[in-house]
């Protein structure tokens, strides 16, 4: 049997006889990340889904493996996995995944449930299950393959973090922390990203920024007869309408800033171009449209370009607002909204958060108490220029297990872990993937796993694994960018 028999048989198997029951078992623990339950040690949520994952990887027969889950005082918690070489060198792979889980968001199908699995054909709905639930499981079902059919691997560092949703704040405490253990990966290997379509392998060559935060205006200490104040005091609402058209086109949707825009590299509008020829229409139609409504632009390229190299903003929460029902005669105190603004992948994240909080709190109109409380101010990461062993494994991988060649795009998200990375590892190279294809709508109702993909995804990690050792034995691992790093310091190419 060679290997992408051996391979597929061994990672097929394994999901349906133990991941996708743990996977069952962790979409029902509602672990949500520290920034929407504040009370999460407390709860005991996270460490729920901590001790499933732990149980699960330390009965894996994965030879010398070491199991532990990190602590620091005050932060979430942190598991890490330290798999020894089954052959010869000192090389590394890192391969990362978070188990925090975004909170249950309404609209969800009467069926369904945030926490509630269910199996539908090739589908488990449930929160966190594709995002990023599986990240684990995969990655030991990889190694696990390749030890089963005595394939060498280097030495394989597997890191699940408990804040990814909330912009991983805890993590560069542990990296530091761990820095020594670590050591310094010649590979990272990240499940967290997404996929065009389930029917071939997608890279991810560049991650959007995100800032964002709480905007409060207040206009009076305690609301009052709508009747004897409207047009005596000013709507804290119509004030915020007005802040909110500093930053942003209320026609348009553009972002006003010219200092919040990058120039976007030829080599991403092409791939730009690329992915818009591969999709087609799926550019955009994988999202539930009303009847109607069409997207922002007719150019599909332009549209891959907004959701990957431009800024957008979007209002995700309100506060001071009372339900339609109980909405009585009154103007309202105050107004208040959360933030939500994707920056381009080469953008300083925090710059953009101080830019964003000077422009909306100066000059209040009618001297209103304006204060926006900057929450998170994280950079992206825009992938180095993958080395020519890489990009073959790669490409032989999606043929192998996808029975296609591979795809690239950049991604709309953030995993703030890649840039962290991507500093202080600068020789490294990067395979970002993931299993959130068309329609599986992480964050949102209804979030499903493709279980196919995350099979398939599974056994690619495994050949690039292989692979990776095979490149370290001829001294192939070391990136574009670090071994050309003093003729051409800080340049990105093309993946």
């Amino acid at each position: 049997m060679d290997f992408s028999s051996q391979t597929r048989d061994s990672i097929s198997g394994l999901w349906d006889s133990q991941i996708v029951p743990q996977l069952v078992d962790y979409i029902r623990i509602p672990n949500k990340s520290p920034m929407f339950d504040k009370d999460w040690a407390a709860h005991g949520y996270m460490d729920q889904a901590v001790a499933l994952m732990e149980t699960w990887a330390k009965a894996q027969p994965v030879a010398g493996m070491k199991v532990e889950v990190v602590r620091l005082e005050g932060r979430t918690p942190l598991i890490f996995i330290d798999i020894p070489a089954t052959g010869q060198g000192d090389d590394c792979v890192l391969l990362y995944g978070h188990l925090d889980k975004q909170p249950e968001m309404t609209g969800w199908s009467a069926h369904l449930g945030p926490w509630k699995p269910v199996i539908e054909g090739d589908r488990l709905y449930g929160r966190g299950g594709a995002d990023d639930g599986y990240a684990l499981f995969g990655s030991l079902a990889a190694i696990l393959a390749l030890q089963e059919h005595d394939v060498p691997h280097s030495r394989c560092v597997v890191m699940i973090e408990a804040c990814e949703e909330s912009g991983s704040y805890d993590l560069p405490y542990y990296v530091d922390h761990l820095a020594a253990r670590i050591g310094k990966p010649s590979l990272v290997v990240c499940l967290d990203s997404g996929c065009g379509n389930y029917d071939q392998l997608w890279l991810t060559t560049s991650l959007r920024g995100l800032t964002g935060g709480n905007l409060t205006v207040k206009v009076l200490e305690e609301g009052v007869h709508s009747g004897d104040a409207s047009g005596i005091v000013a709507s804290s609402f119509r004030i915020l309408r007005q802040l909110l058209s500093r930053l942003e086109d209320d026609v348009s949707g553009k972002i006003k800033p010219q200092e919040l825009y990058v120039e976007i590299p030829a080599q991403r509008r092409e791939q730009a171009q690329r992915t818009a020829q591969v999709l087609g229409d799926a550019v955009y139609s994988k999202f539930p449209f009303v009847d109607e409504m069409r997207p922002l632009d007719d150019n599909l390229a332009e549209l891959v370009l907004n959701r990957t190299w431009r800024p957008a903003l979007s209002v995700t929460g309100m506060g001071g607002m009372p339900s339609l029902e109980s909405a009585g005669n009154v103007l309202r105190p105050f107004t208040a909204v959360k933030l939500s603004l994707r920056i381009p992948p080469t953008l300083d994240g925090d710059a953009a958060g101080q830019l964003v909080k000077r422009l909306l709190e100066r000059d209040p109109p009618y001297g209103a108490h304006v204060e926006f409380s900057l929450e998170k101010a994280s950079s992206g990461w825009n992938a180095p220029q993958l080395a020519s062993w890489l990009e073959n494994s790669i490409d032989a991988a999606s043929r192998q297990f996808f029975g296609a060649p591979p795809a690239y795009n950049g991604e709309g998200g953030s995993i703030p872990f890649m840039g962290m990375l991507g500093e202080k590892f600068p020789g490294a190279q990067f395979l970002i993937t993931g299993v959130l294809g068309p329609h599986s709508n992480a964050h949102g109702p209804n979030e499903f796993l493709h279980i196919p993909t995350g099979k398939r995804v599974s056994m690619c990690v495994a050949k690039v694994v292989a692979d990776h050792y095979q490149a370290s034995q001829q001294g192939l691992t070391m990136g574009v960018a670090a071994s050309s790093a003093h003729t051409h310091k800080g340049e990105h190419g093309c993946c």
